[in-house]
């Protein structure tokens, strides 16, 4: 049973803020999971879950948000939930923040129980469960790990190609200097480049602008058909596009399937 907040509030920062601390308080109950967002980035979680059937989160901390999106989703859904629990970059926590993997599990678990989704645990990187990802096409991608512009960037490279037609990739803490909006760098600057801007498509598709055929036609071998560059993706990052901006959480959606 979690204490008061009246009471928690009794305790002072240092003891607060100390992982040990936090972790044993967490994994009993004594605590919630530290927001890590507003209501309105909930409510927008909420809504963007609410007919989901699988849901990727990169980067859980104590699990704030994987609470949110447990009341959200059902008992026939899937969330998966990926950290390493380590902030290997240093920008994702403030200095001295850490969570615990085991307070962080039982504190979602307990969320989950009585009807929520099925729950899936991979304690590693993110772009690396990306890369090898098998368990089928995404709805929504939650993007609130790495904050480097580089790991914030390989994550959308790495797991946007696994969202479903019609299926959405939000990012946190990426509305950094815009009206009403708040956030990091990283996230930031990675939204911007991908959206914001007239970037060209093989960089909103996730890829390096494909090579080009070499200007020596001696270059190639005789006989040898011209060589053509290859598709970086078979989905067009033309078809990306953002939808909804909220506090410091950007929302982008797949386009659905053209009628025919």
């Amino acid at each position: 049973m979690v204490a008061p907040k009246a009471l928690r509030r009794l305790a002072p920062d240092r003891l607060r803020d100390d992982p040990r601390v936090r972790a044993i308080a967490l994994a009993v109950g004594l605590i919630p999971p530290r927001t890590m967002h507003s209501q309105a980035e909930s409510a927008a979680l909420t809504s963007l879950a609410a007919r989901a059937r699988r849901v990727v989160e990169l980067g859980v901390y104590e699990g704030s948000s994987a609470v949110v999106l447990c009341r959200a989703l059902g008992p026939e859904a899937e969330l998966h939930l990926v950290d390493p629990f380590i902030d290997a970059s240093g920008w994702a926590l403030r200095p001295g923040a850490s969570a615990s993997a085991t307070a962080t599990r039982l504190a979602v678990r307990r969320a989950a129980a009585g009807g929520g989704p099925s729950l899936r645990w991979y304690l590693e990187r993110s772009q690396d469960v990306g890369r090898r990802w098998s368990a089928g096409p995404v709805d929504l991608v939650f993007i609130d790990g790495d904050h480097s512009p580089e790991g914030c960037r390989e994550d959308w490279d790495v797991w946007h190609h696994h969202v479903s037609p019609g299926g959405a990739v939000a990012f946190h803490d990426a509305r950094a200097g815009r009206p009403g909006g708040a956030g990091s760098p990283g996230p930031t600057s990675v939204v911007d480049d991908l959206f914001r801007t007239a970037a060209p498509a093989a960089a909103l598709a996730g890829a390096d602008p494909a090579p080009t055929a070499a200007a020596d036609p001696a270059a190639a071998p005789a006989g040898a058909a011209p060589a053509t560059a290859p598709d970086p993706d078979p989905d067009p990052a033309p078809t990306w596009s953002i939808t909804d901006e909220i506090d410091s959480l950007v929302v982008v959606r797949r386009a659905p399937p053209a009628k025919t």
